[in-house]
């Protein structure tokens, strides 16, 4: 199967110096590159099938919104969510973790009550938190990351003990690379009476979620880290759950009825889904979906796990260079530093050979203060990169090291 061949933007290359190079994309934690069927979806819709959705009854409308509601339940179908009504489509994990801290969290949360959450969470699964305690009174808790990255689960009956209605978590950290237990965090927080928020953002190219399996509440992820467009993504939440929330945001399509003092809500999902939504956005990421199916998560794992362990032997080769995150569950992510090289500049100088990793706080501040350190470089790889692509890297990470040197 040649999946490389697949990605139009892996054949690029840029001319630097008078050298013809050609990229090595290891910036896939931030976004994944597009497959052509990606792509030709999209194109596909605004050349032969653009419409506004659940409005028109004309014929192009009704084929739309046809369309659009297929795609709720391939990606009900793709998580293993027991009904479509459980998808709402979103700009994407950002503001589907808004969403729930919004609509479920001021209804339900008192002075006194908790929210438990992690140290290693990226601020999109931080921020929506902060705001929400201090509009309700409730109060933080962080579940901390040990040495080796892993979250500190000695610590996890005493936290919950703390009147926790709400634990959210990452699936894997796009920091750290660590995988967290999902069944058994969700288990443990519905035992002390708690719903569970899973940020599902950087697990979903690499392993498949199962709603049923993971036992959730709620689930997020984004179309643009699964071969998808950006500003698309999808909130699952349980229909228990979803039937008790108030809406999100008001405009069209979310209500029944309106007069001019009042407003009778439209029912879950479409309540949570004002305005004109990306349809455009929402039937590409479906068709990531297929990509996704199509080259098999059997065939992901494999290749990813293959491809993290020769990324971090090679790295492991060379002295000044420390890493963070080496947990014994591990997703295909590299965050590490240089000695004595700034991260923006080792990333910079790699640019010059055509190399794309990520340089900073990677949105995770809190956990480069437990780390000690102000930024890290990052390198994250994706099912259609290869081993001579990394030796490659490894070769111009030796040759940044002398230029500081």
């Amino acid at each position: 199967m040649n999946i490389r061949g697949k990605f139009p933007i892996l054949q690029k290359h840029f001319s630097v110096d008078g050298k013809e190079l050609p990229l090595v994309y290891f910036d896939n934690a931030a976004t994944t590159q597009k497959p052509e069927s990606v792509i030709e979806r999209v194109c596909t819709y605004y050349r032969e099938e653009n419409a506004n959705v659940h409005r028109s009854i004309h014929l192009l409308g009704e084929e739309a919104t046809r369309l659009y509601e297929q795609a709720r339940v391939s990606a009900a179908r793709f998580i293993g969510a027991a009904d479509h009504s459980e998808i709402i489509f979103t700009k994407g994990t950002t503001e589907a973790v808004n969403l729930a801290a919004w609509a479920w969290g001021r209804k339900n949360l008192s002075p006194g009550d908790g929210i438990l959450l992690t140290e290693m969470e990226h601020h999109s699964n931080l921020v929506p938190w902060q705001l929400l305690a201090q509009a309700t009174g409730a109060h933080l808790h962080h579940i901390p990351v040990a040495d080796n990255g892993e979250l500190d689960l000695k610590t996890l009956d005493d936290l919950l003990s703390r009147r926790i209605r709400l634990t959210s978590f990452t699936w894997m950290s796009n920091v750290l690379g660590t995988v967290n237990p999902v069944r058994q965090l969700c288990a443990k927080a519905h035992e002390a009476g708690s719903l569970v928020f899973v940020d599902g953002a950087q697990g979903i190219a690499h392993a498949r979620a199962d709603m049923q399996d993971f036992d959730c509440d709620f689930f997020a992820f984004s179309a643009h880290k699964m071969f998808g467009p950006t500003g698309t993504g999808v909130l699952y939440a349980r229909k228990t759950v979803l039937d008790r929330m108030e809406p999100y945001q008001g405009g069209g399509d979310m209500i029944s009825a309106v007069w001019l003092d009042r407003a009778e809500w439209n029912e879950a999902p479409y309540k949570f889904e004002a305005g004109t939504p990306n349809v455009a956005g929402v039937l590409g990421m479906e068709q990531a979906m297929k990509f996704i199916d199509e080259t098999g998560y059997d065939i992901i794992e494999r290749t990813e796990r293959e491809l993290q362990i020769h990324l971090a032997g090679r790295l492991s080769e060379l002295s000044g260079l420390t890493r963070y995150g080496t947990a014994g569950n591990k997703g295909p992510v590299e965050s590490f530093n240089l000695k004595g090289i700034h991260p923006h500049d080792a990333a910079h100088v790699l640019s010059r050979y055509g190399i794309a990793v990520r340089a900073g706080h990677h949105c995770a501040h809190p956990l480069m203060r437990k780390l000690g350190i102000p930024a890290t470089v990052r390198a994250s790889l994706s099912v259609y990169n290869t081993r001579d692509e990394i030796d490659y890297f490894i070769d111009k990470l030796k040759t940044t090291m002398s230029f500081f040197a």
